[in-house]
């Protein structure tokens, strides 16, 4: 069985299955990364993906990763069964992906039913404006940002890239400061001086 997952037209699979049990081990045990935001073009695209449904993007991926897998394996059985030989990887791999797109469409769809609790948690990184962020590593200057915590409405915790609005500011390891303003990836953050004017 191993010589078989390890083999050439199997080994996308594989890679594929580990990855996905990877995921699902770091989400259950409480160490994911968290709600992602999808905030790109494209929505029509996005939605025949199933990434509006409002599930977080890790459980999409390890959904969809699962779909890959098992149409993956499920293909090259059918064919070693009716030829006598898998087929190429790239073949194999090919229809996998376009079927197992499909196919988790509908399961992110009904996973999101199921589980509305995700729809009320889901949030865009613009809502994090105004909140406040702790820089973890580093001092945070004009030009150079440095990774930093925030936690959401829902008590959710985010990781940004942070850089001072004013270009002398400079917000040191282990400081707060209030996130005012986002460009791209990078959030611009003020020195926090009164903690009683804006939520935690």
């Amino acid at each position: 069985m191993l010589t078989l997952l390890s083999s050439p037209e199997y080994a996308i699979f594989s890679i594929a299955l580990i990855v996905m049990l990877g995921i699902g081990t770091i989400e259950a045990i409480g160490l994911g990364i968290g709600h992602l935001d999808i905030d790109a073009g494209g929505d029509g695209l996005l939605s025949w993906l199933g990434l509006k449904t409002g599930l977080p993007v890790l459980i999409w991926l390890t959904a969809f990763l699962g779909c890959f897998t098992l149409i993956g394996f499920a293909i090259q059985q059918t064919a070693t069964a009716v030829t006598g030989t898998p087929l190429h990887w790239s073949i194999a791999g090919g229809l996998s992906l376009i079927i197992g797109g499909i196919s988790n469409a509908y399961i992110s769809s009904g996973l999101a039913r199921l589980m509305p609790e995700y729809e009320s948690t889901v949030i865009s990184s613009d809502d994090l404006i105004m909140r406040r962020a702790t820089v973890l590593e580093g001092a945070s200057r004009r030009g150079h940002p440095a990774r930093a915590k925030v936690v959401d409405q829902h008590g959710q915790a985010h990781y940004v890239m942070v850089e001072p609005h004013h270009d002398n500011d400079i917000i040191a390891q282990g400081e707060s400061a209030l996130l005012v303003r986002r460009a791209g990836p990078t959030f611009f953050i003020q020195p926090d001086i009164d903690t009683n004017l804006r939520p935690l």
